[in-house]
């Protein structure tokens, strides 16, 4: 067994949105290494054992992954399961083991630095219920900071549920929703790859693979469903529940004021299932992080369009680079104080984290 570290940092930043694998989940990580790298399908079609190329960094937790936190200033980083973790397994007892031993064994890393580490609980969200008895459990018995959830919950295809996926604006989450209130701890939505179906010829994205992952496809799906929960009416009926997306917003903050344009008109407005518009639910409920989106142009805007206290740095490590993303955050012109809550104090404020704000 390792040694504990309990040393203190100096003060630095704190990136939120920062990929770990538990060793039991390096066999489901492994079904979508042609999907992170589409070069390894004709070595995968050959019968080769293909690897993804990430895992090395997603398993280390302590070593590597630490001394870059120290070499470039990243006082704390809160981990959590990679996508697309339960939320890719159709099987709802397999995905609900993998999100219990999933925070087993990120409460047991984080118990060894928690002065530099906090986790973020997964959940299976095949059964509403289910997924908020784990939530409490990973909060109140683990010491988890939040919720991770890899946007739809993939279920088989069915009569009921010919598409083979859920959402969780559906009436059905509410309970969910509801212990989320109560725990009052943020849910991070994060993106995810599609189904199998929507990967087979003549679909969507069967066609188009070039556009599946970051660069596009995660963005164009998560988007969606932000903007079913913002309307769903679920910050309406638990107004203190509080979702956190990356990537500078998964594209949103760009699209606030013609969303709201057309959503306010009489025509949407008579009939609309929510009582307030995207930008009041992006400024009363959703934070925004950089990860993977080091665009000083882009973030300045949504200090604008969101406010200050809504925005909040991240990496995306292992599938970007801690240095990379730090060289950038050193050299951006914004006043002091607002650096100093994007960096670290709004993620002390929202998370209620440990450390000195």
């Amino acid at each position: 067994m390792a040694s504990t570290t309990h040393q203190k940092a100096p003060r630095g930043t704190i990136a939120i949105e920062e990929a770990v694998l538990d060793p039991a989940g390096v066999e489901w990580m492994d079904a979508f290494a042609t999907l992170l790298n589409p070069s390894l399908a004709l070595k995968k079609a050959a019968g080769e054992q293909v690897k993804d190329g990430y895992t090395p960094g997603l398993l280390d937790i302590h070593e590597t992954r630490l001394q870059k936190m120290d070499a470039t200033g990243v006082e704390y980083m809160l981990l959590s399961l990679t996508s697309p973790g339960p939320q890719g397994i159709a099987d709802p007892v397999r995905a609900q083991k993998i999100a219990v031993e999933a925070n087993n064994w990120l409460a047991e890393q984080v118990k060894r630095n928690p002065t530099r580490f906090g986790g973020f609980a997964s959940v299976s969200m095949h059964d509403a219920a289910e997924a908020a008895a784990e939530a409490r459990r990973a909060v109140k018995e683990l010491g988890m900071f939040g919720v991770m959830i890899n946007d739809f919950q993939e279920v088989p295809v069915s009569p009921e549920c010919p598409e083979g996926k859920k959402f969780y604006d559906a009436q059905e989450f509410r309970v969910f929703w509801k212990e989320i209130s109560e725990l009052g701890v943020p849910v991070y939505m994060h993106p995810r790859y599609p189904t199998e179906k929507d990967l087979s010829p003549g679909q969507k994205f069967g066609d188009r693979k070039h556009l599946l992952g970051a660069a596009v496809q995660f963005h164009l799906d998560l988007s969606f469903h932000v903007y079913s929960i913002c309307t769903s009416g679920v910050f309406d009926e638990f107004p203190g529940v509080q979702l956190v997306i990356g990537h500078l917003g998964e594209g949103i903050p760009f699209n606030l004021w013609r969303a709201d344009h057309w959503y306010n008109k009489p025509v949407k407005k008579a009939t609309r299932p929510s009582k307030e518009d995207y930008s009041y639910y992006f400024k009363h409920n959703v934070s925004i992080t950089t990860s993977g989106n080091f665009n000083t142009r882009g973030l300045k805007f949504c200090l604008e369009e969101l406010g200050v206290e809504r925005c909040l740095y991240s990496i995306d490590y292992p599938y970007d680079a801690i240095e990379e993303a730090q060289t950038w955050w050193k050299s951006l012109d914004l006043p002091e104080k607002t650096k100093d809550l994007v960096g670290r104090g709004n993620a002390i404020r929202l998370f209620k984290l440990p450390l000195d704000p």
